[in-house]
């Protein structure tokens, strides 16, 4: 074992291994429960039951997904980086593709895996170097920072701090009232552990806020905590069902943001977290491949189970700070994932209200690629500033990828820079232009 996962070159132990999965699992434990939350929809009202998907088979599918998922990735990678339903993503398909678009989840669903294919074929064929090359870094860090506003959006709504106003379009909720009271204390408590560099920071203050919630009689006290696995037949195998749905042009996008965004989430997580761990060579990432398989592999699982795309966290750097340095670490997690099965009981105690907070912290940590765009070079700021805003006010990650992906060939042509334009990026522009004369 200990030669199989290379402790000796790599100065490690199973103490530090185990202590890294477990630091990496309590910090991204939170996605247990906000996933299920976010892909029924639970936090809006009057939904037809047929929109809605089963919270009980979520949460059976999100555990599985990101135990397969961290399992894959510690064996066939060998990389203390775990996996499980991306945020965001998530989001993406239930408010953009569900609630906004009409599509059924169960076709979503096809999406997902489709574009979970296609990501293992772009592995295999080495396409996977040249599309991520074709875009620019810049519209890369524009789609992080939007995603991250789209989802505290969608964390202020649920929490009631952001509310519907006819006059303005939106404004700010009831503060005085209860659910909205909980909420508010949860962002606070969760800022503050998160400013003091607390591990779990996100799951602590979900579950702070949960008793908060209990204690004031604002959330029911669960009879029991541990519980049997809800069954994972309302979603199982739904998303082979639908496939023949998926030859339009409306699918065409879902799928193409699916794959772009898991695409840059990913690579942009193995470098991050593969730099700190002192495990990059000469610049590159040495089997990037088997990473990435195991990534788009973990996606594909995890559609036929019931779940949105399944991605690489950046949550592990968290394990990686606590010593984790080979994929013993994220076989730990992995394991960890399929123990969390039998706490189904407690999803009935993470409302609205206690997931809001994570939303709007993740968020934060998400808009931090800003910082990173050249805001000085204008033909670069359009494309940029209208990827991000758009997301938000038009409550769709798509739509924002869309705006920004067709206005970034415009401004490097009118400033004289067509030459630096990827052909790559020249069918996007048309395919996008098509999403908005016959879709929009």
């Amino acid at each position: 074992m200990k030669k199989f996962f290379q402790f000796d070159e790599l100065g490690t132990n199973y103490r530090r291994e185990i202590i890294g999965g477990l630091t990496t699992f309590l910090s991204m434990a939170y996605i247990l429960f906000v996933n299920p939350n976010i892909l029924s929809m639970s936090a809006i009202p009057d939904l037809p039951a047929e929109m809605r998907m089963d919270q009980g088979a979520i949460f059976t599918a999100t555990a599985i997904a990101a135990a397969v998922g961290s399992l894959l990735m510690g064996l066939i990678a060998r990389y203390p980086i775990a996996l499980a339903p991306g945020m965001g993503l998530n989001a993406f398909f239930s408010f953009t593709v569900v609630l906004t678009m009409g599509v059924p989840w169960q076709t979503a669903l096809s999406g997902v895996l489709v574009s979970g294919l296609i990501f293992i074929l772009l592995t295999l064929s080495g396409l996977r170097e040249k599309i991520i090359n074709s875009i620019p870094a810049e519209l890369k860090y524009a789609v992080g920072a939007g995603i991250g506003l789209f989802i505290t959006f969608i964390g202020f709504q649920n929490a009631g701090i952001i509310v519907n106003n006819d006059a303005t379009l939106i404004g700010l909720g009831d503060l005085t009232n209860p659910q909205t009271l909980l909420a508010i204390f949860g962002v606070f408590v969760t800022v503050i552990l998160m400013v003091r560099g607390v591990r779990g920071g996100i799951f602590y203050g979900m579950l702070l806020t949960a008793v908060v919630g209990m204690i004031f009689n604002q959330i029911a006290v669960p009879t029991q905590v541990v519980g049997a696995v809800p069954s994972l037949e309302p979603t199982f195998g739904q998303a082979l069902i639908n496939i023949d749905q998926l030859f339009t042009i409306q699918m065409l996008v879902v799928i193409l943001t699916f794959l772009f965004v898991d695409f840059f989430d990913t690579a942009g997580t193995l470098v991050a977290v593969a730099n700190q761990a002192g495990l990059m060579k000469e610049n590159k990432l040495p089997r990037a491949g088997k990473a990435l398989f195991a990534d788009s592999a973990a996606t594909v699982v995890g559609s036929i189970l019931g779940t949105s795309t399944t991605t690489s966290y950046i949550e592990s750097s968290a394990g990686v700070a606590a010593g984790a340095r080979s994929g013993f670490a994220s076989v730990v997690t992995a394991v960890l994932f399929l123990l969390a099965l039998f706490f189904s009981p407690l999803l009935g105690v993470i409302t609205s209200a206690v997931t809001a907070p994570a939303l709007i912290i993740v968020g934060i940590l998400m808009v931090s690629s800003l910082g990173k765009i050249d805001w000085g070079r204008f033909e670069i700021a359009v494309p940029a500033f209208l990827t991000i805003i758009a997301m938000p006010l038009a409550y769709s990650i798509a739509t924002g990828i869309a705006i920004g992906f067709i206005f970034y060939p415009i401004t490097m042509i009118a400033k004289g820079k067509a030459k630096e334009i990827h052909p790559v990026m020249y069918g996007l522009f048309v395919i996008f232009v098509l999403y908005f004369i016959f879709l929009v």
